[in-house]
C-alpha cells in the first residue's frame, strides 16, 4: 500500500503546494497551477541532460511533474558510435521487477538508435504508472546510473 501512494505522489508530484491545493480534492479550488496547459504536451526527458548515464531521472520526475494522460515523453540519447555508450528505454510491467531492475520482466519500446535527432517519443495513454528505465549493460546504466523514473498521468483539469 505504502509502494502505491508513492507512486501515486511522484506521478502527481508538485513542489509547490504552498500556494494552496489545486487537485480539486476538497478545498481552495484556485485556478493556480505550475503546468497548466490546454492539451497534451511533450516533455523531454532530462529537459537539457537528456537521457544520459548519472543523472538522477527520479528527481527529474518529481521536479517536473505532473503528467498528463496523452502527454509525450520524448527521450533524446545519441546513437552508440565508438565514444558513446548505448542507451535504450524499457517499460516495466510491475514495480517489484523496476525496483531491481529485472528486466526479464520488461519490454524495449526505445531501442539503442532511436534516440538520436528528435528522439524517441512515448506517448502517456493510460491512467497507469509507467516504470522507465535504461537496460544497457544487463541493467547497470537502471541500478547504478540513475537511469529510472516512474510517472503516473492525471487526467487534465483534476487540479481545477
Amino acid at each position: 500500500m505504502v509502494l502505491i501512494a508513492s507512486m501515486l505522489a511522484l506521478g502527481s508530484a508538485n513542489k509547490d503546494w504552498k500556494y494552496g491545493n489545486y487537485t480539486g480534492w476538497g478545498f481552495n479550488h484556485g485556478t493556480y497551477h505550475l503546468n497548466e496547459t490546454k492539451g497534451p504536451s511533450k516533455i523531454t526527458v532530462g529537459g537539457s541532460e537528456k537521457w544520459h548515464y548519472g543523472f538522477d531521472y527520479k528527481q527529474w520526475a518529481w521536479k517536473n511533474g505532473p503528467f498528463y494522460i496523452n502527454d509525450t515523453l520524448v527521450f533524446k540519447y545519441d546513437p552508440p558510435n565508438d565514444t558513446t555508450r548505448p542507451h535504450s528505454v524499457y517499460l516495466f510491467q510491475n514495480p517489484w521487477s523496476f525496483m531491481k531492475c529485472d528486466l526479464s520482466q520488461a519490454k524495449m519500446v526505445g531501442k539503442p538508435t532511436q534516440g538520436g535527432g528528435k528522439g524517441f517519443e512515448f506517448v502517456l495513454k493510460r491512467w497507469q504508472p509507467y516504470y522507465f528505465a535504461c537496460g544497457e549493460h544487463d541493467g547497470l546504466h537502471c541500478k547504478d546510473g540513475l537511469m529510472r523514473f516512474v510517472v503516473f498521468p492525471m487526467y487534465r483539469g483534476w487540479h481545477y
